[in-house]
C-alpha cells in the first residue's frame, strides 16, 4: 500500500515538467536535461538540488515504466477530486471510511443503505454487469489487497520493496568509446547501508517475524459481504519487526550517500547506447534487493574519424599527381599508422578498403578502414611549378584527353 499512497500524494508529471499524455520519448527526454542540471557532479554541495535530483529520478522510475505508469495513473485517476474518502483509521486517503465501508455516490457497503434504514443491494446495480463488478474488484483488489474471508494473506505488501532503477550518464572520447574503456562515475542516491548489511537491524541482531500478521504484511477484516485487508499497523506492512534499529539507518536498510562505481564500457559502444548494470541502482528497504542501473553513453566527434556500424571512416588529402601516378599513403587508424595504397589513375573521392582496421565487434572480429581520397588544391604556385603545370595541361590537352568527354552536362 505505500507506495500507492506515496503516488497520492506526488505529482511525477510535474516533477519532470511533463503533461499526463507526455509520450514515452518525450518523458526520456525531459529527464535526461533535468538529470543533467541536478546531477550532483554538477551541483557540488547544493542539498537542494540533490534532493530534487532524487525526486526527479524516482519521477522517471515510475513513468518510464510502462506498467508502473498504467497503474499510477488508474490510482491517481480513482481518488482524484475526493471521490472517495477515507474515515480516521483507515489507512486510506480516500475511498473507504473508517468502518472499511465505501463512501461516495450515495452507497456504503457498511451498511448498504443509502439513507434510513437497511435496503436490498446488488452489486451489479452498482457496477453494472457481472463483468464490470470483477473488473471493478480487481482494481481494488490490486491496490488494497483484498481478500475474500477471514485471516491473514502474504501479498505484495509483505515483501520488502525493490529499489528503483536508475539512469545516469557519461561522455567518451571517440576512440574510447571505439577501443573500449572502464569509467568511473559517481553517484548519488540510496545505497544499502554499510553498517547492517541493508537488514535495518543492528549488527549482531536479525529482524524476526511480525506476531501481529504473523509476517504478512497485512491483516484483513470481513465487513458485510466484502473482505478488505489492510497493511499491519504493527509492522507497516513490512512482515517483520525490528527490535533494535541500526543507529546509521534506522532501521531503513539503506542511507543516502555518494558512491563510485566503476563501469566498464565494451568496445564498439555507439552514442546513446545504455549499459545496465544490475543491483547498481537505488538500494531496496530492508535487505531488498537493489534496482539496475543504467549508463547512458554520449561520444563526442572525433577531428579525424566517424564510424559507419564497425567500419571505421577517415578522409586523406592527396595531390593530383599522387592519383595520377599512383602513391603509398600513410593513414591514422585507432592503434597507429598503416600504409595504403593508391594505385596510379584513382580518381577523386574514391573510397579504398582496408580489411580488419576498423572497430572491435562485440561478437568477435573487427570492422574495416574506408580511405577517402581528396585532391587538395594548392592555393598558389611558384613560377617553376605553374611553368610545369602549364606545360602538363597541353600535352594532356595534345593526349585528347576530356575530363568533361562523358559528363551528363557536356550535352
Amino acid at each position: 500500500m505505500a507506495p500507492q499512497r506515496e503516488w497520492l500524494e506526488t505529482d511525477f508529471y510535474s516533477e519532470l515538467g511533463v503533461a499526463p499524455d507526455a509520450s514515452a520519448d518525450e518523458i526520456k527526454k525531459a529527464y535526461r536535461k533535468l538529470a543533467r542540471e541536478l546531477h550532483p557532479d554538477a551541483n557540488p554541495g547544493d542539498a537542494a538540488a540533490e534532493e530534487r535530483f532524487k525526486k526527479v529520478s524516482e519521477a522517471h522510475s515510475v513513468l518510464a515504466d510502462p506498467e508502473k505508469r498504467k497503474e499510477y495513473d488508474e490510482t491517481r485517476a480513482m481518488f482524484a477530486g475526493g471521490r472517495f474518502r477515507g474515515g480516521a483509521g483507515s489507512g486510506f486517503p480516500g475511498g473507504f471510511n473508517g468502518d472499511g465501508g465505501y463512501s461516495g455516490g450515495g452507497y456504503s457497503t457498511g451498511g448498504f443503505g443509502g439513507g434510513g434504514g437497511a435496503q436490498d443491494f446488488n452489486v451489479e446495480d452498482l457496477f453494472g454487469d457481472g463483468a464490470s463488478a470483477g473488473n471493478f474488484g480487481d482494481l481494488f483488489g490490486g491496490l488494497f489487497n483484498r481478500t475474500g474471508g477471514g485471516g491473514t494473506t502474504r501479498s505484495s505488501a509483505s515483501r520488502p520493496r525493490r529499489g528503483n532503477d536508475l539512469e545516469t550518464e557519461t561522455t567518451l572520447p571517440f576512440r574510447e568509446a571505439a577501443l573500449g574503456t572502464t569509467k568511473t562515475i559517481s553517484l548519488s542516491g540510496a545505497a544499502p547501508c554499510t553498517n547492517c548489511h541493508g537488514s535495518g537491524a543492528r549488527p549482531g541482531t536479525s529482524p524476526r517475524v511480525c506476531p501481529t500478521c504473523n509476517g504478512a504484511g497485512v491483516v484483513s477484516r470481513n465487513q458485510g459481504a466484502f473482505g478488505f485487508s489492510e497493511p499491519c499497523p504493527d509492522c507497516h506492512g513490512t512482515g517483520s519487526k525490528i527490535d533494535e534499529p541500526c543507529p546509521v539507518c534506522d532501521g531503513n536498510g539503506a542511507t543516502v550517500r555518494t558512491r563510485s562505481i566503476n563501469v566498464r564500457v565494451p568496445a564498439g559502444v555507439e552514442d546513446g547506447q545504455r549499459i545496465r548494470l544490475a543491483g547498481q541502482g537505488e538500494a531496496g528497504l530492508r535487505g531488498a534487493p537493489s534496482g539496475d542501473l543504467y549508463v547512458v553513453i554520449h561520444v563526442t566527434a572525433d577531428p579525424v574519424f566517424t564510424r559507419k556500424g564497425y567500419d571505421l571512416k577517415v578522409e586523406v588529402p592527396v595531390s593530383f599527381s599522387e592519383l595520377a601516378l599512383g602513391a603509398t599513403l600513410s593513414v591514422p587508424t585507432l592503434e597507429g599508422r598503416v600504409g595504403v595504397k593508391v594505385p596510379a589513375g584513382t580518381s577523386d573521392g574514391r573510397t579504398l578498403r582496408v580489411r580488419g582496421r576498423g572497430v572491435p565487434k562485440r561478437a568477435g572480429g573487427t570492422g574495416d578502414l574506408l580511405v577517402t581520397v581528396k585532391v587538395a588544391v594548392p592555393s598558389g604556385l611558384d613560377e617553376a611549378a605553374t611553368e610545369a603545370l602549364t606545360a602538363y595541361a597541353t600535352a594532356e590537352k595534345a593526349a585528347g584527353f576530356d575530363p568533361r568527354a562523358s559528363w551528363a552536362g557536356a550535352r
